[in-house]
């Protein structure tokens, strides 16, 4: 009985051993990421501990492999690196899907061969690898100094600023003779750009010199028909300046999206977008693309200047932005001159829009939009009313925008030019200009 019993006890005990180690077996099998597998010492990253999300590749110059250059990986809290096999590849396992930032150690490279885009960052798809291979070829990294990034920035900036300039001067003459603040200015500029796509691009197919006064003959026509069907009618029902900037809003909207249904998702690109930047002056680099565009700019904003301070029509739209009433008593056609403010303010948003295409580059439905808060940026800091204001507002929005980026991201460029505005404003509120309500 006595042994029956120690028998019973030892099988017990082996039983429950056996069942121990079946279910430690389990969780470790369970812990294990699917889709992993241990690569043998001699394959790349076979050094590492293998997981389901990796990237890899190989790297060839000269249609050769080359061995022993090494790569990292850093993301996430998560670092790693290793070297080419003699077959050129390699491959990093990292834990988890996620942004990661991969650089090919260039001091490992062979003397004069560089890597473009590096380090570059990466990101999963729906796959849990990732593959980067990199063909490379003799090449020189050079550096260019503080100084000589400053200059070509500040010639960079002024480009931009001139074009946002166009439309800013626009919204200042319609602020300045009617009060409005116009959330639709955006699609005028949008406008413009889908103009000269559509006459750029099959059947029309036509020459961009032809096209240019196209843009400002159409987007002329917009701001007649906009100020004919909408804004005179609702001028003369007495709707107040928030019901018509409520309105400005919803017709922003409609406008977007009616761009959307036309033209889809995508970017578009206009006949000779991403020119080769090779006129040189000193450390400045502009294409042809930049020369006219900023003359462009330069003749447009000069014809606006002697138009407000020489022509009757100009003096008669800062007398109606000083005081309508005593405009209007004095023999000035208020009514028709706020026509003509609608039909240039809309000429020049257009024109800016196929020049902000070149200059980001690229056509979309919400395009106008993304410059819509830097126009009034502008406009505000040059002072509410003033077109000049406007103007040198814009240029110091444009130069802030582009010299940001020496010390922040690019993604963050926009934040710099917002935050001096709001400085500005602390310190002398009614802008630069700083004349209420008049315009030049």
């Amino acid at each position: 009985m006595g042994s029956t019993t120690t028998f019973a006890k030892r099988s017990l005990r082996w039983l429950i051993i056996a069942v121990g180690t079946l279910l430690a077996a389990t969780l470790l099998t369970l812990q294990a990421p699917l889709g992993a597998h241990a690569a043998a010492p001699d394959e790349p990253g076979g050094d590492q501990e293998p997981t389901g999300f990796y990237f890899a590749g190989v790297i060839t110059y000269q249609d050769e492999p080359l061995p022993d250059i090494q790569v990292t990986v850093e993301g996430n809290g998560f670092e790693a690196e290793t070297l080419t096999g003699a077959d050129g590849r390699w491959r990093l396992y990292v834990p988890e899907k996620d942004t990661y930032t991969l650089e090919v150690v260039e001091s490992t490279l062979p003397d004069g061969v560089i890597v473009e885009d590096n380090p570059r960052e990466l990101e999963f798809g729906l796959t849990g690898s990732v593959i980067v291979n990199s063909f490379l070829a003799p090449g020189e990294r050079v550096t260019v100094s503080f100084f000589d990034q400053v200059v070509e920035r500040l010639m960079n900036g002024l480009n931009f600023g001139l074009l946002l300039a166009l439309a800013a001067v626009g919204v200042s003459l319609i602020f300045g003779t009617t009060g409005l603040t116009n959330f639709a200015h955006a699609e005028m500029l949008t406008f413009g750009a889908v103009v000269a796509l559509v006459f750029t691009s099959v059947p029309f197919g036509w020459p961009m010199w032809i096209v240019i006064p196209i843009v400002i003959l159409l987007g002329g026509a917009l701001g007649w028909g906009l100020d004919a069907g909408l804004w005179k009618p609702l001028r003369r029902k007495g709707l107040g300046l928030v019901q018509l900037m409520i309105v400005s809003i919803g017709l922003s909207l409609a406008g977007r999206y009616t761009f959307q249904f036309f033209i889809g998702g995508g970017t578009y690109q206009l006949p000779g977008a991403g020119a080769p930047r090779d006129i040189r002056f000193g450390p400045i680099s502009l294409s042809i693309i930049d020369v006219v565009s900023m003359g462009i700019s330069i003749v447009l904003l000069a014809g606006v200047a002697y138009w407000l301070l020489r022509t009757r029509i100009g003096k008669a739209t800062r007398a109606i932005s000083d005081n309508p009433g005593l405009a209007a008593a004095s023999g000035i056609n208020v009514d028709r001159v706020i026509r003509i403010v609608w039909v240039l303010s809309a000429a020049l948003a257009a024109i800016a829009g196929v020049l902000w295409a070149y200059f980001r580059p690229g056509i979309k439905w919400d395009m106008g939009t993304q410059v819509l808060l830097l126009v009034f940026a502008a406009v505000t800091l040059g002072g509410l009313g003033t077109a000049f204001g406007a103007l040198i507002g814009s240029i110091i929005v444009g130069i802030l925008v582009e010299i940001s980026t020496l010390w922040i991201p690019p993604d963050m460029k926009y934040v710099g030019a917002l935050a001096v505005l709001i400085i500005i404003l602390l310190i002398r509120p009614q802008g630069i200009l700083g004349r209420k309500e008049r315009l030049g």
